[in-house]
């Protein structure tokens, strides 16, 4: 599922999602539990404003973030 997602900038220039859209709903990033970096992708567990935690990818040469993992209990994925 591709997203939209709103990013801050750290003291790098990397960017660290902030908020991001599933559909029309905002979900804004109450905290991010990890990240890692893949040979052409970055990732991001997220813990949500709804509870819930998420995996983000992002794909920095095509400039797109994609929702890889749910977990609407908000337990360790």
């Amino acid at each position: 599922m591709v997203l939209r997602v709103d990013c801050t900038a750290g003291y790098r220039g990397e960017e660290t999602p902030r908020r991001f859209f599933l559909g029309e709903r905002a979900v804004e990033v109450a905290e991010v539990l990890d990240q890692w970096l893949a040979p052409d992708h970055r990732y991001f567990k997220v813990k949500g404003s709804d509870g819930a935690a998420y995996i983000l990818r992002h794909d920095g040469g095509a400039g797109r973030w994609e929702l890889v993992m749910y977990d609407r209990t908000g337990s360790a994925i």
